[in-house]
């Protein structure tokens, strides 16, 4: 498989290696489809009552989810998962995806009622680990050191499928619901304590990143479906689908518009783009720390500010469209706080990530982050399309600091990049080019 060329191993067909130059491929789009589809139950699911235990069963069912994710991207890394025999294996794992989604919402319902929905949720959790283990194992099975590493991480999943199980059979067997409910809880937190705490206890020996620009191109396409699938979640929770539109409807729906493009554009004008160029400079143990603690780990908080500042906004934006509630009436319960708290975990964790990636901070965002922390308060006292001006006004305001102060640095790396582009661009039609010419091309195939 080194090779990159088709090979046959037994009797499961082709499969090809991912090149150092490799990009994402469509059918990884394509499976990322169903992954979002899960955040968007995470958060239709959390949005029915939200209370401080459905923000925690939220959050823990993410970061489950998220983890199931980065092992898809590792397996991602070794092999083209659009290629040979491997598209098949992974319908396999999206249909399992999309049945775990469809469970989600009865995962911690009341622990004393039937287990099936949790089992359903344990069980195809499973099928999708199993999934990418399989295809793992079978791809390195020629590489000692890459399938001791793999079987070293073999208990994460043997124990990571066990606390699941007990946490749809164990519940049903208490009697008292406050304790069931907290046993339950407890043993999703240590799911996610002992997934992630092996990640890092089990170190980067073993492990590769062969295109650094196919890790950074998945993570960022994840990040920008993310950042869409919370536009539909407004839009479909907040009802604007539902009455006539309003003034007050459309400016809180464009105000939601301008605040996610500008969270959009905090990320991929500079730190996403600058990132990338350091992890391609990395190499061998330092590019897998890399990739593993800067989008791996640090890309969790701000898809999590992303399910967050979109059930605040869900809220906000669904009270302005009600011509039953006064336009100058305050927003009503914790929809402020999700608004203001979830940008603010998605700009701190993208600072942790340029801090981790770059090694430098930059202080428009630390004053970013305190101005939103000061809007809470203030927001919760004003009417909801004010308050959604007053984040609009920040987050905007941020971009535009960034973009006048940082302006050399900007060229200097917009430039980097574009040269890069162009130049594969044309490297690219060069190849191509030849499919024009007469005889045999470099595949064998008579033109």
């Amino acid at each position: 498989m080194g090779s990159g060329r088709w090979r046959r191993r037994g009797t499961l067909g082709p499969a090809i290696s991912v090149a150092p130059g490799a990009r994402v491929d469509r059918f990884e789009v394509f499976f990322d489809l169903v992954f979002v589809f899960s955040f968007f139950i995470i958060t239709r699911a959390t949005a029915v009552q939200i209370t401080g235990s459905a923000l925690l069963h939220g959050m823990l069912v993410l970061a489950v989810l998220w983890w199931a994710w980065v092992v898809h991207s590792v397996v991602a890394t070794r092999v083209r998962l659009g290629e040979g025999f491997v598209p098949v294996l992974m319908v396999v794992g999206m249909a399992a995806l999309f049945c775990f989604a469809l469970a989600l919402p009865q995962a911690f319902g009341d622990p004393r009622a039937a287990a099936a929905g949790p089992v359903v949720v344990a069980v195809t959790y499973v099928v999708i680990r199993a999934v990418h283990f399989l295809l793992y194992l079978h791809v390195v099975r020629d590489s000692p050191r890459e399938r001791k590493q793999l079987i070293r991480f073999a208990p994460e999943l043997v124990f990571s499928t066990l606390l699941l199980l007990g946490a749809a059979l164990i519940p049903t067997r208490i009697d008292d619901p406050e304790m069931a409910g907290m046993v339950r809880d407890g043993l999703w937190l240590c799911v996610v304590l002992l997934q992630y705490g092996s990640g890092l206890l089990g170190g980067t020996g073993g492990w590769g990143v062969a295109s650094a620009e196919h890790w950074t191109e998945r993570y960022e396409l994840i990040l920008i479906i993310a950042l869409g699938e919370s536009v539909i979640s407004v839009g479909v929770g907040s009802n604007l689908l539902g009455q006539p539109p309003t003034w007050p409807a459309v400016a809180a729906a464009t105000l939601g518009i301008f605040f996610t493009a500008a969270l959009w554009w905090a990320h991929y004008d500079v730190i996403g783009p600058a990132a990338r160029i350091a992890l391609h400079v990395a190499e061998g143990r330092e590019r897998v720390a890399m990739a593993r603690d800067a989008y791996a780990y640090l890309y969790l908080p701000m898809i999590a500010g992303i399910i967050l500042f979109a059930l605040g906004s869900e809220g906000i934006v669904h009270e302005i469209a009600d011509p039953s509630v006064p336009l100058e009436e305050p927003a009503h319960g914790p929809s402020v706080p999700l608004l203001f708290g979830g940008v603010i975990c998605y700009l701190c964790g993208n600072m942790l990530f340029q801090l981790r990636t770059l090694r430098t901070l930059s202080w428009t965002r630390v004053a970013a982050v305190l101005l939103l922390a000061l809007g809470i308060p203030v927001g919760s006292h004003l009417p909801g399309l004010a308050t959604l001006t007053l984040l609009t006004a920040i987050c905007v305001g941020l971009v535009v600091v960034e973009v006048v102060t940082m302006e050399e640095g900007r060229r200097a790396l917009h430039e980097v990049v574009f040269h890069e582009r162009t130049t594969y661009e044309a490297h690219e039609a060069a190849f191509r080019a030849r499919w024009k010419e007469t005889g045999t091309d470099e595949t064998g195939t008579s033109t």
